[in-house]
């Protein structure tokens, strides 16, 4: 039984001063974010200096957080303008969708960087046959659909669920948890389950990327000074990257039923910051990135 046609979100802060504080702080952010991961995409898709798997993985990684970034940013910008936020159920469950279509997209495609990473410094000879343009292709793909399957459990999961009375959200965005707290059941098997297909793969896929960059990182012993100086500043900025979206994800989903006072600025992190600072990270420590940046520059 469903008797809501709508929500209404509480938003960042209820303060009317601090509320337009966020959305400086957030609009500047989100700006950066668009303008970084676009020129990310674009330089990658025109420069013939990065035409290696890495580089195409890495504009596909800035796709993704244009994507989950726009999924969520332009509404709670809006909402800090706004006395009431309000929020439909379709719209709700849309936002739901989209945030874990774009965020399981991420968390594969971040795995195979770190596949592409493994082969490249294990098995350099091989890498040219392994990491094929049809190969790579296939592995985005895959994140893809793992991303659109994923989201397609947790859409499915949550739409049928009774809510049948209470309509405020104390958050600025849909998401399961908060949700949950409105259903008119016992969610203490629901919190399982999401604990499970969202909190668990998290905790389970950062632990395998943690022991595969520790093979990664003992294969080097036998590289070059130069050699190894060039693969570490990729793999610390990749590792960096890891760290900043995994934390985030298994705090959020990895825990009971409940609401925490912080939980607003560890999404406001993963939908904003996170994405914002993927570009910087990658460009900052790594030379052909920057030198195909200001050729880009310099030609327009």
């Amino acid at each position: 039984m469903n008797n809501v046609t709508e929500f209404i979100l509480l938003g960042l802060t209820q303060n009317t001063e601090l509320q337009k504080l966020s959305f400086l702080v957030v609009f500047m952010a989100f700006v950066v974010t668009l303008a970084g991961n676009l020129l990310i995409v674009i330089t990658v898709s025109t420069s013939r200096a990065l035409r290696s798997p890495m580089y195409f993985f890495l504009s596909q990684l800035s796709l993704i957080d244009s994507c989950l970034s726009s999924s969520i940013t332009p509404k709670m910008l809006a909402d800090s303008l706004t006395v009431r936020k309000i929020i439909s159920f379709r719209g709700c469950m849309t936002q739901v969708f989209t945030e874990h279509l774009f965020g399981a997209a991420e968390i594969i495609l971040l795995s195979v960087m770190a596949y592409d990473r493994y082969v490249a410094i294990c098995k350099p000879l091989h890498y040219t046959a392994i990491m094929s343009q049809q190969v790579c292709g296939l592995l985005v793909g895959v994140a893809w659909a793992g991303g659109f399957l994923h989201a397609t459990v947790q859409i499915l999961f949550i739409i049928w669920l009774p809510f049948c009375g209470p309509n405020v959200i104390d958050h600025f965005m849909c998401d399961l948890y908060p949700l949950l707290n409105l259903v008119c059941m016992d969610t203490h098997t629901l919190g399982l389950f999401v604990a499970a297909n969202s909190g668990f793969i998290c905790l389970l896929i950062f632990l395998l990327l943690v022991v595969s960059y520790v093979v990664i990182l003992r294969s080097l012993r036998t590289y070059s000074l130069e050699g190894r100086h060039k693969a570490l500043s990729t793999c610390v900025a990749h590792i960096t990257v890891v760290v900043l979206f995994f934390v985030p994800c298994i705090f959020e989903y990895l825990r009971p039923v409940t609401m925490l006072p912080f939980d607003k600025a560890v999404a406001v992190f993963y939908t904003t910051i996170t994405p914002m600072l993927n570009p910087l990270i990658y460009t900052l420590r790594n030379a052909e990135v920057k030198n195909a940046v200001k050729k880009l520059w310099m030609k327009s």
